[in-house]
């Protein structure tokens, strides 16, 4: 019997990085436009709509798949408003590449909020913090949302909603 034993390296999300912070970009005081980054992931669309709609503040939307990053031209779309929400992390790589992607748009200068299952903002906080984004906006959204009708996410929206006005003191 012959074993071909196979080495891969595979990606430690939270693998010790150069301990380096980000600095986390406020708020501003006056949002002209907010960009919606959705991942495309089974509900993040009618969060991040229902989201834009209450907010009652000028939108642009940008799409990205759940299992990648942003690309380039993605991360110039959304430091183009004043404020980019991402949505939707509720399973690891979602999660993961939001995550990454707000880090990337921090670094730019762009403040950010993500929207997390509460199951998954565990392990969304613990990688930010990994990355030395220790205060990174992370809000959340009750699990489950795939498989669940618009009006249950509709729903579970409202608290998000609350959460992110807190967070821009309207």
């Amino acid at each position: 019997m012959n074993v071909k034993i196979i080495e891969r390296e595979v990606l430690n999300p939270l693998a010790e990085t150069d301990n380096i912070n980000i600095e986390i970009n406020p708020i501003p005081e006056k949002i002209g436009t907010v960009c919606l980054l959705d991942n495309t992931k089974p509900g993040a669309d009618i969060i991040l709509n229902s989201i834009g709609e209450n907010l009652n503040i000028k939108s642009s939307k940008i799409k990205k798949p759940a299992g990648a990053p942003a690309t380039e031209e993605q991360i110039q779309q959304a430091i183009q408003g004043d404020l980019t929400i991402l949505a939707l992390g509720d399973c690891g790589s979602c999660t993961t590449w939001l995550i990454l992607d707000a880090i990337r748009l921090e670094r730019q200068k762009k403040p950010t909020i993500v929207v997390c299952s509460d199951v998954f903002t565990p392990f969304a906080r613990e990688l930010a913090e990994s990355y030395g984004a220790i205060d990174l906006k992370i809000v959340e959204v009750e699990h489950p949302l795939a498989g669940q009708t618009e009006d249950v996410i509709l729903k579970k929206t409202q608290p998000v909603i609350l959460q992110i006005k807190k967070i821009l003191n309207q």
